[in-house]
């Protein structure tokens, strides 16, 4: 049974219309076709090899959904896990400088559900002073031969990301150092220009001996060390998820043609084993992966992502390095909306009821007539659907006992709730109407 901090925060999120961040398993419809690959991909990152998946689907098809559940079941198995959603302005795919920045705000492990960057590091030197008196040749009660020695240590642990970043080793041994004299502000400061983040104050730099800001070169290296550090503090390795990559299509040619090349630079490194331990998904839409704005703009990326769709979906390869995800249909739709009325009651003071007012034909009414607003678009319809069945049904029978939401409620659907996705679907007359860019 699932958690109440947990479920609460489930089904907060749905009914903001946005996706959960944990707790998705009880309510996941079709992720078991991907599990045995994603299983074996995921081992083979955990012994030390780098591995990719694209996944795609149209609006409304799963794609947040999938990349979220992926990332809570590796957290689950060791692994610290990010998301950086893909836009021109904050976070372009060419500018990894910002990619890397939002990488690191947005690092979870299994205990710290954002900004791990700090305890990770703090574990990774205590496993190194672990790994010191393990040596025996250290007095555990002489400080400064300990801190002497894991300096050491972690030189030679960082020595191949020093030849190409040695920033990356400097700040960290400032960083130890600030800690061991009671530095705080200064520690922060560091920590802060390890994790990319811009206007760090000039004494802060001084104190490690760098200059300026994180740029683009040197943000790839700082991920190769990053991996380092989660290897050796016990980390099963980092799964990574550019979300939307399908906003590329919409930026300046230059612009996207950069970040189609970024992601082709960054398949090749990941082949060429630069970065063992990071497992990357990127998601996008199909337009973006067969269209002429998106991948086929740049021949070599399309080559490596290449994947045969003509068959029979009963028959898509989920280890390819390309998946797709089909939507939902009306049973799937149904069979959600289910789970998370079940999830609800079980926090509900009378769950029974909850069972009997919202049973399983009405859900599946429900969903019905939600998609039929939506000009019979089911695979637009999850996002609705469940925030309308959370928000305007389930905590409505839940607080008024007379409710009934056969006689007192029926579903509505205002264009200020609707994202213009939703719109398109709910005024498009045929399905060649429907334009699905996000």
């Amino acid at each position: 049974m699932i958690g109440a901090h947990r479920r609460s925060a489930i089904l907060n999120a749905l009914r903001r219309g946005t996706v959960p961040h944990e707790g998705l398993g009880a309510f996941a419809v079709g992720m078991e076709r991907f599990d045995e690959a994603l299983t074996a991909d995921l081992a083979a990152v955990a012994s030390g090899r780098g591995a990719f998946k694209a996944v795609r689907g149209e609006y409304g098809s799963g794609k947040t959904f999938m990349a979220r559940w992926l990332q809570e079941r590796a957290r689950s198995e060791g692994f610290a896990t990010s998301e950086v959603q893909i836009n021109e302005t904050e976070t372009p795919l060419h500018r990894w400088e910002t990619v890397y920045r939002r990488l690191v705000e947005r690092l979870a492990t299994a205990d710290t559900p954002e900004g791990a960057l700090r305890p990770t590091v703090d574990a990774w030197f205590y496993t190194l002073e672990e790994d010191v008196l393990a040596e025996g040749r250290v007095d555990a009660n002489n400080a400064d031969a300990l801190a002497a020695a894991t300096e050491m240590l972690m030189e030679r642990r960082l020595a191949a990301i020093a030849r190409t970043a040695p920033a990356f080793s400097a700040v960290l041994r400032a960083y130890r150092r600030a800690l061991l004299a009671d530095e705080s502000a200064l520690a922060e400061g560091l920590i802060a220009w390890l994790g990319g983040q811009p206007n760090v104050a000039a004494a802060v730099k001084r104190a490690a001996g760098v200059k300026g800001d994180l740029d683009s070169f040197g943000a790839m290296h700082f991920l190769a060390g990053l991996l380092t550090i989660l290897r050796d503090s016990g980390r099963a390795g980092l799964v990574l998820v550019l979300d939307e990559a399908e906003t590329l299509q919409r930026m300046r040619a230059d612009t996207r043609e950069k970040g189609l090349n970024a992601v082709r630079q960054l398949l090749d490194e990941l082949d060429a084993g630069r970065y063992p331990g990071l497992y990357l998904v990127v998601t996008g839409t199909t337009a973006f992966f067969e269209g002429p704005q998106g991948v086929q703009r740049l021949p070599p990326l399309a080559q490596r992502l290449h994947t045969d769709f003509a068959t029979d979906s009963r028959f898509d390869n989920p280890r390819a390095v390309q998946v797709r995800l089909l939507g939902f249909d009306l049973d799937a739709l149904s069979t959600v909306g289910r789970r998370v009325r079940d999830l609800f009651a079980e926090r509900a003071e009378d769950p029974e009821r909850i069972r009997a007012a919202v049973d399983d034909k009405y859900v599946a009414d429900l969903a019905n007539g939600v998609a039929g607003r939506l000009g019979g678009r089911i695979g637009v319809a999850p996002r609705l659907f469940l925030r309308k069945l959370v928000a305007e049904v389930l905590d409505r029978v839940d607080q008024f006992p007379d409710f009934d939401p056969r006689r007192h409620y029926a579903p509505t659907i205002d264009d200020r709730e609707m994202t213009p996705t939703e719109r398109a679907a709910a005024s498009a007359s045929d399905v060649d109407d429907l334009e699905f860019d996000s």
